[in-house]
């Protein structure tokens, strides 16, 4: 018989709380104050999308909103205690994967992915121009070998994907998602979802794709202004809805939608680059013109300060 330290009666309810708990996606990626990308991204993003977030801290990158200065890595067996603790007490049903700091990093959280092969891994490649060259050509390798072959979908920028999965392309033309699918899938990867494709009339294309070719996608307008944390938002999205059973292609579907909306609702913070606004639907309603319909001024979420910022509606 086993004994509790709490009356049956006692537990009903916290049943009914595991039953209604969110998704639980883990995210490693980096810390970085700006609030852009990294995990302060996924964070929002995540809870943004209905899911709870568990992150783990892979490296620091010092930056503001214009630039990359540095970065600091974290020890390789921190980085996977951090996980470890965490995956003995909470189950998770979504990988989010982003900057691991060095190839030690790399290889630290690929060994605590392997542990879970039935969880999908949704993992993002950012730019990482701004390492030295050996440690660009390090992280790289690492992440092909050991984080590739366990990736549900690999997402990136289109130049950053041919870059890693096609270094040596000559050709005249860019290479298609199908040629990056074709690539990816060698090292095992099922899937890319390729973004930032260019075309001719003044937008951008988005596809997912297999080797077999692409599978569903959306064009952007292009802008003019430039956003950092678009990938990273995307990429986070897409685990929160994967880690709540949605199929690939809808899942990819309603990521990029999220993002669309969240660039429109951008904003800028500091002096530097616009940022994606994750909660645009907590924005006012507008109304049939598409002008704000005024808050209370000292109503829930008005500024603070008396100023004229548009406050948020609060659930």
């Amino acid at each position: 018989m086993i004994k509790t330290s709490k009356p049956v009666a006692d537990l009903a309810p916290l049943q009914d709380e595991e039953a209604h708990a969110p998704a639980c996606v883990m995210s490693f990626n980096a810390s970085e104050a700006s609030g852009a990308g990294g995990l302060a991204g996924d964070v929002a993003t995540i809870a943004a999308m209905g899911a709870h977030c568990l992150p783990v801290v892979t490296a620091i990158v010092l930056r503001d909103t214009a630039e990359i200065f540095e970065h600091q890595t974290l020890d390789a067996d921190t980085i996977a205690e951090q996980a470890r603790n965490i995956l003995e007490d909470v189950p998770i049903t979504a990988w989010k994967v982003g900057f691991l700091g060095s190839a030690e990093g790399v290889s630290a959280v690929a060994e605590v992915l392997s542990d879970y092969p039935d969880v999908p891994l949704v993992a993002y490649l950012p730019s990482v121009a701004w390492l030295d060259e050996e440690q660009q050509q390090s992280y790289l390798d690492a992440f092909r070998e050991l984080v590739l072959p366990q990736a549900h979908v690999l997402v990136g920028n289109h130049k950053t994907l041919t870059d890693f999965l096609l270094p040596d392309w000559e050709a005249d033309r860019p290479a298609s998602p199908r040629e990056l699918a074709v690539a990816a899938a060698k090292h095992g990867a099922a899937h890319v979802l390729v973004t930032g494709i260019s075309l001719a009339n003044q937008f951008v294309d988005n596809v997912l794709a297999n080797s077999h070719g692409p599978i569903t996608g959306e064009k952007f307008e292009r802008v003019e202004v430039s956003f950092i944390g678009a990938g990273d938002t995307l990429s986070a999205a897409l685990a929160a809805l994967l880690s709540v059973g949605a199929d690939i292609q809808s899942a990819v579907g309603e990521a990029l939608s999220f993002l669309d909306q969240a660039l429109e609702a951008g904003f800028r913070p500091g002096m530097g680059n616009m940022l994606p606004d994750r909660f645009f639907w907590a924005l006012p309603p507008t109304d049939e013109e598409g002008i704000e319909q005024d808050a209370e001024a000292d109503g829930p979420g008005a500024p603070p300060d008396g100023s004229s910022r548009t406050p948020r509606r609060m659930h």
